[in-house]
């Protein structure tokens, strides 16, 4: 494994941490009263909101909180990538189910990287280790059975400590960003060039957040209101809930 080069990390990290910024930017613009009147009307009820403004800042972060984690984890991927083809000489995998590929000491690892340890439902988890076994066999059998292979789930933040569980070596936060780089400070170091910019950045996004949450709560008011400003929640739950069709299937009502 060669020695990382950190200055070349600073400069990868600060030429594409834009993007990411970008990516939340675009979310914002992509954003309707109508991708917001699908969260469930029930639970906004129940919680007693009567303020179209708070109900559609709340809805419209939770749209948004999601979104950046995804745009988020594939700038970390990227990232990971990145480091692993400076150390390792690693390439982005083309496999179903590998984002990474490298050889170091003798061993050829397929690696899936996720952002943190929530993610995906049982059956993802099941479909990433069947894939991630079936990557590591047909290598075996393409290359011989005396050739090491191993796969691996690296997460890119949190503390679990390293184990093997459904066929694959799972490594998390520090021991994840250590074995692709050979640098044990390394999930420390990259923290300060992923701030790159951040207050510029967030000024942009905080004014481009604001417009919009005015915008939507006008559109909202008009759509979603009675003339008195109070929220007309048969309408809301008809627009999220309304699809009846089951006469269609034979069902009389």
């Amino acid at each position: 494994m060669k020695p990382l080069n950190l200055d070349e990390v600073r400069e990868y990290v600060n030429a594409h941490i834009d993007t990411f910024h970008e990516n939340r930017i675009a979310s914002l613009e992509k954003t309707t009263v109508k991708n917001l009147t699908n969260k469930n009307p029930y639970l906004l009820r129940a919680k007693n909101i009567s303020k179209a403004s708070e109900l559609v800042e709340g809805a419209l972060a939770a749209r948004l909180s999601s979104s950046e984690e995804e745009h988020f984890g594939q700038f970390l991927e990227d990232l990971a990538i990145f480091i692993a083809e400076q150390t390792t000489g690693g390439h982005k995998s083309g496999v179903p189910g590998v984002d990474l590929e490298f050889d170091n000491d003798g061993w050829h690892y397929f690696v899936s990287i996720k952002s943190g340890s929530n993610w995906g439902n049982s059956s993802q988890q099941k479909k990433q280790q069947e894939n991630l076994e079936d990557a590591v066999e047909k290598f075996k059998q393409r290359k011989g059975q005396r050739t090491h292979a191993d796969a691996i789930l690296g997460i890119c933040y949190g503390k679990t400590r390293t184990s093997r569980l459904r066929g694959y070596l799972k490594l998390v936060g520090q021991n994840f960003w250590t074995f692709i780089s050979g640098n044990r400070d390394l999930y420390k170091e990259i923290i300060e060039p992923i701030g790159y910019r951040a207050k510029e950045h967030n000024e942009a996004y905080e004014k481009a957040l604001s417009n919009l949450l005015n915008q939507l709560t006008l559109q909202f008011i008009q759509v979603f209101c009675e003339p008195d400003g109070s929220i007309d929640w048969p309408r809301l739950v008809e627009a999220t809930c309304g699809n009846f069709d089951l006469d269609r299937h034979g069902f009389s009502f």
